[in-house]
């Protein structure tokens, strides 16, 4: 797949690009077999098929089969990107001890609730703060990861790097958007919870890292234009890379803000991902 050209492609359309959670997986947690037809679809076209998640590798992979028809995964929102077949990492980003430290004592002495995730490949073990107030989004998080999950003592100097931080926040804009202005430095990406479709996962990053970054890595090592490449998303996790391409489309349960913003598809309950590949498919001059 890394010969992959321009040349290659058909329809106009080298690259499909697709969050996971909320836009490929639906509410059941499976993905349609209407979908898992189109990306075979894809791959027999060779077009290139990729899914920009905020999930690490491990619990990307704990949810699709063995088999699963895509080529690059780009996970932990654009910390690292793999090519799929082969497990191999292809980039992956970290914060310094510094930078880890600085956020820590931050978000304690704010009295947030969070996880500081070790750096890729391990990057779904983390070490945890919780307040000790009633966060349950936080909670069922941790029990979910509990065997990854290791306690973080404040007051302790961290001393080590981290590929992210993420705290788990009540579902008050103005609260995550005055504890943002706090990291100028750094990259600080909104995401809607999966677990309760509530609370506020604020995942802080190194400045670059993004799904758009992931997207504009592939497509320099492919040599695509970002015209040749569409994305779905469902969140405002996904804001960077539907803005980075030309057609960008979002299902039908995602909020209202993006829906005024982007062409809208079926909901993911509904093979959106497939609607928006044939609404793309539809839109381009043979």
């Amino acid at each position: 797949m890394e010969t992959f050209s321009r040349s290659d492609s058909m329809y106009g359309l080298s690259i499909v690009v697709t969050d996971f959670d909320g836009t490929l997986l639906n509410s059941c947690g499976e993905i349609s077999p209407t979908d898992m037809a189109t990306l075979m679809e894809l791959g027999s076209k060779g077009i290139i098929r990729v899914v920009a998640t905020g999930r690490s590798p491990y619990s990307f992979e704990r949810v699709i089969p063995k088999d699963f028809p895509i080529d690059y995964l780009i996970f932990s929102s654009g910390a690292g990107a793999m090519l799929w077949k082969e497990k191999r990492i292809l980039y992956s980003t970290e914060l310094s001890c510094h930078e880890v430290q600085g956020v820590v004592d931050e978000l304690v002495l704010h009295d947030v609730d969070f996880m500081v995730h070790e750096p890729i490949p391990a990057n779904h073990r983390f070490l945890y703060h919780h307040t000790g107030g009633d966060n349950k989004d936080f909670l069922d998080r941790l029990e979910r990861y509990k065997p990854f999950a290791t306690p973080y003592i404040p007051g302790v100097p961290f001393g080590s790097k981290a590929s992210q931080i993420l705290a788990v926040l009540p579902h008050d804009v103005d609260w995550f958007e005055s504890l943002r202005s706090r990291f100028p430095e750094l990259k600080v990406i909104r995401a809607t919870s999966p677990l309760d479709g509530h609370s506020i996962w604020m995942e802080i990053f190194p400045q670059n890292v993004s799904k758009a970054y992931g997207i504009q890595w592939i497509c320099k090592k492919l040599k695509v234009k970002p015209t040749e490449v569409i994305a779905i998303g469902n969140d405002f996790n996904d804001l960077d890379m539907l803005c980075y391409v030309k057609r960008s489309y979002v299902v039908e349960n995602s909020p209202a803000e993006l829906k005024s913003i982007f062409q809208t598809v079926n909901s993911n309950n509904n093979s959106g991902f497939t609607h928006a590949v044939r609404l793309a498919m539809s839109s381009i001059q043979p």
